[in-house]
C-alpha cells in the first residue's frame, strides 16, 4: 500500500522504453511559457555578443548575393528572365534559404549544446529546437525588410518584375515549410549526433552542398536545359533531384510570387507540403525516442 501511495504521488514518469511514436503535444502546449522565455534569452544574448548587432543579419545576405551575381550571372551567364535584376533575384533565393539553413543548422546540435541543462531538469527537450526556429524568425524578418527595400528600388527601374497576388498568400506557409523541414531535419540530425559526433562537422559542409541543387542561385528550368545539354547522361538522375527537390520548390514560388517569372506548381507544393510533414514527424519521433537515453552517450 505504501508503495502504491508513493507512485501516485508522481507526475510525470520518464522511462528510455516506450512507443517509437509518442507526440505529447499536450505538455509542450503546458511549457509554452518555458519557449518564450528561451526565444527572449537567445535574442538577448546575440545582440549582446555582437559590436555590430542585426547588422551582421544584413551583411550576410547582401555579400552572398553579390556573389553569386557576379559568379553565377557575370561569369556563368546564368539567365534569371528578362526584366529581373541578377541581384535581386539572388537576394530572394539568399533570403528564404537562409531561414532554413539557421533552423538547420541551430537544432542539429540540441543534444550536444544543452546537455549540461538536460542533466539537470526536465522539461521537454523538443523546446530547446523550437526555439531556434523562432528565434531564426526575427533573422529572417529583417532580411525579407531588407528584400522588400532592394525590390523597391529595382522596381522603380523596371528591374523587379512584378508582384503575383494570386500567390501572394502562400508567402506564411512558404516560410512554415522552410522552419519545419529545417527543424525536422535538425531533430533527426542532432539524435545521431549523440552517438556520432562526427556528423557535427558534416552540417556545415551538407547544407552547402544542399544549397547548391535547391534552386537558390539559378531558375529550376534553367538548370534542367543546361544539364541536359552538356550532361546528357548525369541528367537522367540529377535533373530529378532538383525539380522534386522540397526545397528547390520552395525558392522557385517564393520567387515566383514576388517576379511572376519561374515555375510554380500547385502540385509541386502539396507534394512539398507532405514531405514536410513526414519528416517533421519523423524528427519528432526520433527525438523524443533519443531524449529518453541520450544522457547515457553523451
Amino acid at each position: 500500500m505504501k508503495n502504491e501511495k508513493l507512485d501516485s504521488e508522481w507526475l510525470y514518469t520518464i522511462s528510455p522504453k516506450g512507443r517509437f511514436i509518442d507526440f505529447n503535444f499536450q505538455e509542450i502546449w503546458r511549457y509554452r511559457d518555458l519557449l518564450l522565455l528561451f526565444v527572449k534569452r537567445d535574442v538577448i544574448t546575440l545582440y549582446k555578443q555582437t559590436v555590430l548587432g542585426p547588422l551582421w543579419y544584413l551583411i550576410q545576405p547582401l555579400i552572398t548575393s553579390v556573389i553569386f551575381t557576379i559568379i553565377f550571372n557575370g561569369i556563368a551567364n546564368i539567365d534569371v528572365g528578362a526584366g529581373i535584376h541578377p541581384f535581386l533575384f539572388n537576394l530572394a533565393g539568399v533570403t528564404i534559404w537562409n531561414y532554413f539553413s539557421e533552423c538547420l543548422k541551430g537544432t542539429s546540435d540540441a543534444f550536444k549544446k544543452n546537455q549540461n541543462i538536460f542533466s539537470k531538469v526536465y522539461f521537454p527537450r523538443v523546446i530547446m529546437p523550437m526555439t531556434v526556429v523562432i528565434s531564426a524568425l526575427l533573422k529572417f524578418a529583417i532580411q525579407f525588410f531588407i528584400f522588400i527595400g532592394f525590390y523597391i528600388f529595382f522596381a522603380f527601374q523596371d528591374n523587379a518584375g512584378h508582384i503575383d497576388f494570386k500567390v501572394l498568400w502562400l508567402f506564411p506557409l512558404l516560410v512554415l515549410l522552410m522552419g519545419m523541414l529545417g527543424l525536422g531535419l535538425g531533430m533527426i540530425i542532432s539524435s545521431m549526433t549523440t552517438k556520432y559526433r562526427d556528423l557535427t562537422f558534416l552540417v556545415g559542409f551538407g547544407v552547402q552542398l544542399l544549397m547548391y541543387i535547391s534552386a537558390v542561385m539559378y531558375p529550376i528550368n534553367v538548370a534542367v536545359e543546361k544539364i541536359q545539354n552538356n550532361f546528357p547522361k548525369a541528367s537522367t538522375f540529377i535533373s530529378p533531384i532538383i525539380q522534386n527537390n522540397p526545397l528547390a520548390n520552395v525558392v522557385e514560388t517564393f520567387r515566383y510570387m514576388f517576379f511572376s517569372q519561374g515555375n510554380f506548381s500547385t502540385k509541386g507544393i502539396i507534394i512539398t507540403l507532405i514531405i514536410t510533414v513526414f519528416i517533421s514527424l519523423l524528427g519528432l519521433a526520433v527525438f523524443n525516442r533519443t531524449e529518453k537515453s541520450f544522457i547515457d552517450t553523451v
